[in-house]
């Protein structure tokens, strides 16, 4: 099989691409944890049930929405547990699994945070964008995630998407 090497184009493109997400990424982390003392994936639980009827997901449900293993949000959601922003409870549908349910304090939490979150994507993303590169960078990463998530082009094993792997790969 012969290497398909990415054209000159696409080698900026990519590395333009790790560079923004790093440093975007970083920026999240960093303010959120000045703020709250949270890092991004901790806000993303808490926003991310917030949005949720009756403030509640099944874990597996959860770990789908966030792209990440049940073994990471397990670890998330048992320190927003320890802080009482987060509680579990059992499923009733499905003995073998749980339900996470953001707590008065959780929401509290959220809404003391959501604003300079908001600020700091604005001005490290949406400040930058006409309203067509908002269209593009939305079409753009829709179609990533799709093809990643198998867009029926290619077979996706349930090892392929972080929220169905049975545990962590080895290092």
């Amino acid at each position: 099989m012969t290497t398909r090497w990415l054209s000159p184009e696409e080698q900026r493109a990519w590395r333009a691409y790790i560079a923004a997400s790093a440093l975007l990424e970083d920026t999240l982390d960093r303010r959120l944890q000045q703020e709250a003392g949270l890092p991004h994936l901790y806000y993303s639980v808490l926003a991310m049930l917030s949005e949720a009827p009756d403030r509640r997901l099944r874990m597996t449900d959860l770990a789908e929405v966030l792209k990440i293993t049940r073994s990471r949000l397990t670890y998330a959601v048992a320190r927003l547990e320890k802080d009482g922003a987060v509680r579990r409870e059992d499923c009733e549908w499905d003995k073998r699994g749980s339900v996470a349910v953001l707590t008065d304090e959780g929401m509290a939490l959220l809404e003391r945070t959501a604003p300079g979150h908001v600020e700091t994507v604005r001005r490290a993303v949406f400040d930058h964008l006409d309203p067509g590169q908002v269209e593009q960078l939305e079409r753009i990463c829709t179609g990533i995630t799709k093809a990643l998530q198998g867009d029926g082009t290619e077979t996706v094993t349930p090892d392929d998407l972080p929220w169905r792997r049975r545990s962590c790969p080895s290092s």
